[in-house]
């Protein structure tokens, strides 16, 4: 049975349209959700807004949203300016091109919708295009209205549907130079880097997210069902180890731990002595 559908309308390439809707591909009803409460009553507390000066709690009708000034001025914004802020392609998912999915930054990829045919009619003409993008290893790019804001999106086929994926604006991303700029080029031991690298040849595997485990999802549960059976409360986490003082030692244990030898040490090299001057 399909989630309930977030969005409907329509999938446009060039001259083929085709109703379409829209399912979230990923959910966090499973994850551990808390709520506040009273300690003394042990009853849940509620968020209220007040007024900043007075304290005063504020009712629902009386509060409006205000983009702040440089000189601490309040711009008001009505509900219905908001709405009226309506972009002609709201119901229309269309696909202005084509790029190879590896030029898409994982970085900019945010959260991920089912796109399949809104009915039985819409049926073959969905199936045509996810067939030509199967063919040309292609997804598409276009634009589409989610929760009154229009947003960036990639398309791809996905088995016998789709899968759209929200990304992130250019603006929203920090440039990673900003970051790494700090750590130079740094000259790599070769020896260690050898050794690095069969440590990650020993450990090649399938992509399986089923093998992933939250473990803090899971410690979470644990605390929940000992407190409730008046259990012993779990020890908590060992402290994490200090800095690696000798990483060549360290590499050479975790590759041994793989069941792989470590190469010898190759000896350093002598410097030659100096000719003493005539």
């Amino acid at each position: 049975m399909v989630a309930r559908a977030v969005w409907k309308g329509f999938l446009k390439l060039g001259t083929v349209t085709c109703g379409v809707k829209l399912t979230g591909a990923t959910s966090e009803a499973e994850k551990v959700h808390f709520r506040t409460l009273n300690r003394k009553s042990r009853l849940p507390v509620k968020a209220r807004y007040v007024d900043e000066e007075t304290g005063k709690p504020v009712e629902r009708e009386d509060q409006v949203k205000g983009y702040e000034l440089d000189n601490g001025d309040f711009v008001l914004i009505e509900p219905e300016e908001i709405k009226s802020l309506k972009v002609t392609s709201e119901h229309t998912l269309d696909i202005e091109g084509f790029v190879d999915k590896a030029s898409v930054q994982s970085l900019y990829l945010e959260k991920p919708y089912y796109l399949y045919p809104a009915d039985r009619a819409s049926t073959e003409a969905f199936a045509v295009v996810r067939e030509a993008m199967k063919r040309k290893k292609r997804v598409g790019t276009a634009s589409i209205v989610l929760y009154q804001r229009e947003r960036p999106v990639v398309i791809e086929p996905l088995g016998d549907g789709m899968i759209m994926t929200t990304l992130r604006n250019h603006n929203e991303v920090v440039v990673a130079d900003t970051v790494f700029d700090d750590i130079g080029d740094r000259k790599v031991d070769p020896d260690m880097a050898e050794i690095a690298s069969l440590i990650i040849e020993k450990k090649v595997t399938a992509f399986d997210p089923s093998k992933f485990e939250d473990r803090y999802e899971n410690a979470l549960i644990e605390l929940i069902n000992a407190k409730r059976a008046g259990k012993k409360l779990p020890k908590a986490a060992p402290a994490p180890k200090e800095n690696v003082i000798n990483l060549a030692d360290v590499l050479r244990k975790s590759l041994e731990k793989e069941g792989v030898k470590a190469p010898a040490r190759k000896p350093a090299a002598r410097a030659e002595p100096k000719r003493k001057s005539a």
